[in-house]
């Protein structure tokens, strides 16, 4: 273990022992306990070095701490000690009972058959911890935590995997929401608002919205070449409306090139998530660095306003009270950060609401534009025309 010094393992060892009264043990890559004394013979048993194993590569796959049974009733927890893209070994928090799995008799009776003698096995159990059940997930996430702050590691691989579960939690989440809703179509509304996310810098907000939108791929049609299709169609209206609206953001269409083929090589969802993940960031990043963005709180507080009342009749005085501002400084702000007016924003988020609305019902357009909040039916062509180019009725036959 050359990356750690013994002065960072013990810094670590002592504070951990000083909250939870478990002394931490190192683990090699395979789930053995390095420096394993001879009173070691139930950790040493094959079948308990195989669960420490495993567990090490499941807390690698999902980018943190890892809490497991190591044996029917009996919790361990394991952090992996990742540097850069490569593991290096693991520590393990120790072995616990929870009030809730007080039972040891199995345990004994599994160390038995696994080859421990019988008092052995007793006394190991015997000497176990009981916690409460909330308290080993506690202990492993304070671990990890211990080990990256104290020391000069750079797990890039946890937080890279840790970033690609968390997509696939929300992403899972989102397709069973829309079968509950038995909503399958793709909202073309949503490429407009994650835009105006990644304008105004809110990170957080355009990745969820992201994977709102890949759940609506996969639910169109989970083959990976559509969903590659609808990635790329997508990226395509994020770059070109960025550059119409900046000229000095050109050096996009190179990054668009190179997405492109990322889309292109990446052979199933999970990869197509993480690609499209990176590209929004970079997206994101240069967007800022070229002046376009100047990553306004207040910006993003009217974009969001906007996003939950653009089919309400909607004034400038409505927005700038919503988020404590003048009219003329929250008209300035929107427009200098975003490139367009409120009134413009609006606009566009009604359109796409309406193409929703045309792909998914037989509603007639004065019914639309009642419900998107245009003044009468005329009104509602003239604006569908003015930013599409074409009429609903158009539109809709197009289908």
């Amino acid at each position: 273990m050359n990356l750690l010094s013994n002065h960072l393992i013990r810094t670590v060892i002592r504070s951990y022992r000083e909250r939870y009264g478990i002394r931490p043990r190192i683990l090699d890559t395979e789930g053995r306990i390095l420096n394993a004394g001879k009173s070691d013979e139930v950790n040493s048993l094959p079948v308990l070095i195989k669960g420490r194993h495993d567990a090490i590569r499941e807390a690698v796959r999902w980018g943190e701490a890892y809490t497991f049974f190591l044996m029917p009733g009996v919790l361990s927890w394991v952090v992996p000690i990742v540097h850069r893209e490569s593991l290096h070994g693991a520590l393990t928090g120790g072995e616990v009972v929870t009030e809730e799995d007080f039972d040891l008799a199995a345990a004994v009776n599994y160390l038995t058959e696994a080859g421990c003698e019988r008092a052995a096995a007793q006394r190991y159990t015997d000497a176990l911890p009981v916690w409460p059940h909330e308290r080993p997930r506690e202990a492993a996430d304070y671990l990890y935590q211990l080990l990256y702050d104290h020391t000069r590691l750079r797990p890039l691989l946890l937080r890279r995997n840790n970033e690609n579960a968390r997509q696939q939690r929300q992403i899972a989440e989102e397709i069973q929401q829309r079968k509950v809703a038995q909503n399958r179509i793709y909202p073309f509304d949503q490429e407009q608002m994650l835009l105006s996310l990644i304008r105004v810098g809110d990170k957080a907000g355009a990745r969820k919205l992201l994977n709102k939108m890949l759940a609506a791929m996969f639910l169109y049609s989970p083959k990976v070449y559509v969903v590659q299709a609808r990635a790329i169609e997508m990226l395509g209206y994020l770059v070109r409306t960025a550059i119409e609206d900046s000229p000095m953001l050109r050096p996009l269409l190179e990054n668009h090139r190179h997405w492109i083929e990322e889309i292109l090589e990446a052979d199933d969802f999970e990869r197509l998530c993480e690609v499209l993940r990176n590209a929004l960031d970079e997206f994101m990043n240069r967007i800022y660095l070229q002046g376009y963005n100047r990553s306004n709180a207040k910006v993003r507080e009217i974009m969001n306003y906007l996003a939950e009342h653009y089919t309400e009749p909607i004034s400038l005085d409505d927005v700038a009270q919503a988020v404590n501002l003048s009219r003329f400084r929250a008209a300035h702000l929107v427009k200098e950060v975003t490139g367009k007016t409120i009134l413009q924003h609006v606009k566009r988020m009604r359109v796409q609401k309406a193409r929703e609305l045309l792909d998914q019902s037989e509603r007639n357009y004065a019914d639309i534009a009642y419900e998107l909040g245009f003044s009468d039916q005329s009104y509602f062509i003239k604006q569908f025309r003015e930013l599409t180019g074409t009429t609903p009725a158009r539109y809709r036959h197009r289908r």
